[in-house]
């Protein structure tokens, strides 16, 4: 079966202990696809940024429990819809992790609110072309699993092939994406 990335692997075995250049560099890598994702189901920037320093905190908090079996974005983004689902149920975003590392709120001016809007399209856009270059094959088994956050059997069914065709149409999706956002950058 196919496994995550070995450099986001890598990076979140670093982040659990406790080394920030790791952080720095996970955060990098993932921080605008993470801003687009939180833009697309929020009303305004400033909320998709608080949601996605809440996910980032949070990765910092429990990089220790990946158990590096999934891909480390579908890990990410498992907590980012987790922040963002606390966030609608409460009304507010929860800042728990955010405190929990003693860090201070973040407060954004208009020209940063401006930028994050900016990485924010820039990163959906850079998205959605890459999504496109795939093969509908891969794409359709890699919306599946990631956005639509359905079991591989289930999408084996639905595709009429096995799960391991499944996980490595996944697996390639996700290798093709990061590499097609990292040309772009």
């Amino acid at each position: 079966m196919p496994g995550p990335l070995p450099e986001d692997r890598d990076l979140l075995k670093r982040i659990a202990a406790g080394e920030d250049a790791a952080f720095s560099a996970f955060y990098r890598a993932h921080l605008d696809a993470v801003v687009a994702f939180f833009r697309r189901r929020v009303p305004d920037a400033e909320l998709a940024f608080d949601l996605a320093a809440e996910t980032f905190a949070a990765v910092v908090i429990s990089a220790g429990s990946y158990g590096g079996d999934g891909p480390a974005a579908a890990w990410l983004y498992g907590i980012a819809r987790n922040k963002l689902r606390e966030s609608l149920r409460r009304g507010r975003v929860e800042d728990n992790a955010r405190r929990r590392l003693g860090l201070e709120p973040v407060v954004l001016d208009d020209r940063d609110l401006e930028r994050v809007e900016d990485r924010a399209l820039a990163g959906a856009d850079a998205l959605a072309r890459e999504l496109a270059a795939l093969p509908e094959p891969t794409r359709r088994a890699l919306l599946a699993r990631v956005v639509e956050e359905r079991a591989y059997d289930e999408i084996a069914a639905d595709l009429d092939c096995s799960e391991q065709v499944v996980r490595q149409r996944v697996h390639r999706g996700l290798t093709r994406l990061r590499a097609g956002l990292k040309e772009e950058r």
